[in-house]
């Protein structure tokens, strides 16, 4: 099993948050987010979780960590990779798998993922 692409790319963002932490990076107008920014638009997440989950798509090339340590205290920017921006059209299927055969959200289907503030209610 350890040979199937399926069980390894469910091995790097499969993980609870992952994903989520994909999107969050996606949405909105700003390319580069820091990790309280992060951490609000990912309500639940605890810090520790969310700094392991941006560690381990960071290691997998899925996001860029830009450190910024000319000032005091150092600043911290997380952007999604260009493998990580491709992967946000998976996450797009999945939310249209949803609409189609789980969920009737109207305002769901409507918003386009980048502009999503259905996420933060």
């Amino acid at each position: 099993m350890t040979e199937c692409t399926i069980y390894n790319t469910l091995d790097i963002v499969g993980k609870k948050w992952s994903l989520l932490i994909l999107l969050e990076l996606y949405r909105g107008k700003s390319k580069e987010k820091r990790f309280n920014e992060l951490k609000r638009g990912l309500r639940g997440i605890t810090p520790k979780i969310l700094s392991l989950r941006l560690s381990e798509l960071e290691n997998q090339g899925l996001i860029n960590k830009k450190i910024d340590n000319s000032n005091v205290p150092v600043k911290c920017e997380y952007s999604l990779t260009e493998s990580g921006e491709d992967f946000i059209h998976i996450i797009q299927e999945i939310k249209e798998w949803g609409l189609k055969w789980k969920f009737n959200n109207n305002a769901c289907s409507v918003t386009y993922c980048k502009q999503c503030e259905l996420a933060l209610d």
